[in-house]
């Protein structure tokens, strides 16, 4: 399966679907994942919190030819903003990962009471430019973050992968990445834990295609240039929601998936300007 990719203003292309990971740990993750790979799936996102960069290493190693198209993710934890500790913790990832270098490495959280998240910036351009990462970029980052970035070194990011799914469709944010050339990764795209995949517009609009409402709630993210990070282990739920790009929406079914947007939207109230995460 082919999947299309998208661009960053850097020309950075990034494959327009991934694969989340969180809770894929041990052997069980590294089936897992490695089905998801033969799947098709060639961006995988992890994490140091998540505790399973070496599964996904694992996985990715077993990968065989298609390695080299394989984006590996992972994000540096609120713990480790400080800049030493921060290279050390990126070195780590790339030793438990048993890979060469991480393809993608983002900060996973500003954390701006502690005010340590350029220090942290500074210390993934460093590792971008040792060749541990070869692309950065940023999770859960608001747009004054990003500026202040930019304006203290000079360096933008890639992408930023911030919570979206229809509850939450965050169309201003998605307008300003837009306008900076900063691609957006959404996290619980299909609203973990809610009822959105029973939603009466989602549903009417699935029979319409004649697909799941979770592919229905892909497709709108596809439409809308975000690259959904959906977590599924099982085989049938990895090739489900990989087979998504011949789903065409029209503008309104777009429009009236948005519109479910609420103002308390948030699955955890994590709202990037005070929650913290180490």
């Amino acid at each position: 399966m082919t999947i299309p990719h998208l661009t960053a203003a850097d020309g950075t292309a990034l494959p327009a679907i991934g694969l989340g990971t969180y809770q894929l740990n041990g052997s069980a993750g590294v089936d897992a994942i490695g089905h998801a790979i033969r799947a098709g799936y060639r961006l995988l996102d992890s994490a140091v919190n998540y505790e399973n960069e070496g599964a996904v290493g694992r996985a990715a190693r077993s990968a065989g030819d298609v390695r080299d198209e394989l984006i590996v993710t992972s994000k540096l934890p609120g713990r480790h903003h400080r800049y030493d500790e921060a290279l050390t913790t990126i070195e780590e990832s790339v030793f438990r990962t048993g890979l060469d270098h991480v393809d993608l490495y983002l900060i996973h959280w500003p954390n701006p009471s502690q005010d340590l998240y350029v220090q942290a910036w500074r210390a993934l351009i460093e590792a971008r430019e040792r060749g541990l990462v070869r692309h950065i970029g940023l999770s859960n980052f608001l747009p004054e973050h990003i500026e202040r970035l930019v304006a203290e070194t000079g360096v933008a990011p890639v992408v930023n992968q911030i919570e979206v799914h229809p509850y939450f469709p965050q169309q201003e944010a998605l307008d300003y990445h837009r306008e900076q050339g900063i691609l957006v990764q959404g996290w619980s795209p299909l609203g973990h834990g809610n009822d959105l995949k029973q939603h009466p517009v989602i549903v009417e609009i699935a029979n319409a295609h004649g697909v799941s409402p979770a592919q229905t709630i892909l497709a709108w993210h596809v439409a809308r240039q975000v690259i959904p990070l959906p977590k599924a282990a099982s085989p049938q739920r990895q090739t489900e929601n990989l087979d998504v790009f011949g789903i065409t929406l029209t503008d309104a079914q777009v429009e009236a998936i948005t519109a479910l947007g609420r103002p308390d939207g948030r699955l955890s109230d994590q709202d990037p300007a005070v929650y913290e995460e180490f």
